[in-house]
């Protein structure tokens, strides 16, 4: 195992976090030019994404399980070249039956990045916290280009370029990684760089239960604000964007973005404070804050909204930590594929949430009301966590440089 093949997994790590997100989140904003296009009501598009958000969580543990007992890095090349192939699926279909199954690939090809792609990080970097933070801001600006990429390649080249283009460029880094794989320059790790202190049984099975409640509160929290901004902001702003799919994609990449930074941050706190402070804050964080989204509009929302994501983001690297430190390294890629099929599992119920809230009242203020009591509930649970100890990990025999 060489320097070379750390940095080089670390790097495709966070390239991937970025895709994953980019692809996964096309959808939610060529649907508005789909309304037009093909003259179909906007709680009927959207649902169409609903068996591809189910499949990121439902695929999530499978993919982990393979990346523990078959290959990190083979599984990554498999999630860029079936993401790339789903996406650009999307962009060659010709109505909403075939889409639905396009948008189901695609799915399944993006529920292998966070299983295999933060288990394969994690076991590289020696300074973990700075290493998720890094990752979580390609993760942002995934999630924060999305709306802009799509809303700008379907404003000047048409909708379908908006899932080929995409498409394309995961296809060839996934040929680039599986190439580089064959010429023995990225390898699979046997063990952590940096071992992790073993926690108590008793520890575990509780850390177990808790973050069961607030990673399906979280995942809620975070699939319905990301499916729904887009037409909250088309909404709301319609004065200050006037109904442009390209300005609608702008601000959202702008509230994205505005949260890279402050994930950083969180990173290196998660390195040097107790993991259950930083998380429990940042949840608490997102109840006035959501219930605030219910009732702005115009730049105050926009101000709510991205503190929302500010908060949501800075907890990642936290949560990711405390999800290592309560498991075995030789089943983490299975931990982090059940974590995402609790997190990402919960995104069809989001998406058949914002449609039915849409559907009966045409707004989304009982939408983030709920949204807020989901966040109460999971500080509430996140309470319960065991109580941080600080237990210095044994130095690797043979340390290596640090891969971050």
């Amino acid at each position: 195992m060489t320097d070379t093949s750390a940095r080089l997994s670390i790097g495709f790590s966070w390239i991937g976090h970025a895709l994953m997100h980019i692809v996964s989140a096309l959808f939610l904003t060529v649907v508005l030019a789909l309304e037009r296009e093909w003259k179909l009501p906007y709680d009927e598009l959207i649902r169409l994404w609903t068996l591809g958000a189910l499949m990121i969580g439902v695929g999530a543990p499978l993919a982990g399980w393979l990346g523990d007992r078959w290959s990190e890095c083979r599984m990554m090349a498999v999630f860029f070249l079936l993401t790339g192939a789903g996406t650009i699926a999307c962009g060659l279909t010709d109505g909403p039956e075939a889409l639905l199954w396009a948008l189901a690939v695609l799915g399944l090809g993006s529920s292998i990045y966070h299983p295999v792609g933060m288990a394969w990080m994690v076991k590289n970097a020696t300074n973990r916290g700075k290493a998720l933070g890094y990752q979580g801001i390609f993760g942002t600006i995934g999630i924060a280009s999305a709306a802009v990429v799509a809303g700008g390649l379907t404003e000047w080249l048409g909708w379908r370029s908006a899932f080929l283009i995409p498409g394309a460029v995961c296809l060839g880094l996934g040929v680039v990684l599986a190439l580089l794989i064959a010429m023995g320059k990225v390898e699979d790790r046997q063990g952590d760089v940096k071992p992790i202190p073993k926690a108590s049984r008793g520890d575990v099975i509780r850390a177990f239960v808790v973050l069961s409640v607030t990673m399906v509160c979280a995942g809620l929290m975070f699939n319905a604000m990301q499916v729904v901004l887009p037409k909250l902001f088309e909404a709301r702003l319609s004065d200050l964007l006037g109904g442009s799919t390209l300005g609608v994609g702008g601000v959202v990449t702008a509230v994205y973005l505005f949260a890279a930074l402050p994930q950083l941050i969180g990173g290196h706190l998660a390195d040097k404070y107790p993991l259950k402070r930083i998380y429990t804050l940042c949840l608490l964080v997102q109840v006035p804050m959501m219930a605030a989204v219910a009732v702005l509009a115009d730049l105050p929302l926009v101000g709510a909204a991205a503190l929302v994501v500010v908060a949501s983001q800075v907890q990642i690297p936290a949560e990711n930590l405390l999800l290592a430190r309560y498991t075995p390294e030789k089943h983490r890629g299975l931990a982090y594929g059940a974590k995402f099929i609790l997190s990402f599992g919960a995104g069809p119920l989001a998406v058949q949430l914002v449609a039915l809230v849409y559907e009966r009242t045409g707004e989304f203020v009982m939408l983030y009301i709920t949204l807020s009591v989901l966040a109460l509930v999971a500080f509430a649970a996140a309470l319960l966590l065991p109580r941080d100890r600080d237990v210095p990990a044994k130095p690797a025999a043979a340390p290596m440089a640090a891969a971050e």
